[in-house]
């Protein structure tokens, strides 16, 4: 690993704590929160490791 890859990997989890928190700020009420805290757990903003 070099430190290009060290930097990009910084910018990159970055941005994907930002995508996960606007999705929870968008949130109407205390249930549709814990719901969508659930999916987040559960992997919805994980990459998806299709091969092909």
């Amino acid at each position: 690993m070099n430190i290009t890859d060290t930097i990009r990997g910084a910018f990159r989890r970055n941005r994907e704590q930002d995508r996960v928190r606007a999705y929870l700020d968008q949130s109407i009420s205390m249930a549709d929160l814990e719901r969508r805290m659930r999916e987040v757990d559960q992997g919805r903003f994980q990459p998806r490791g299709y091969g092909f």
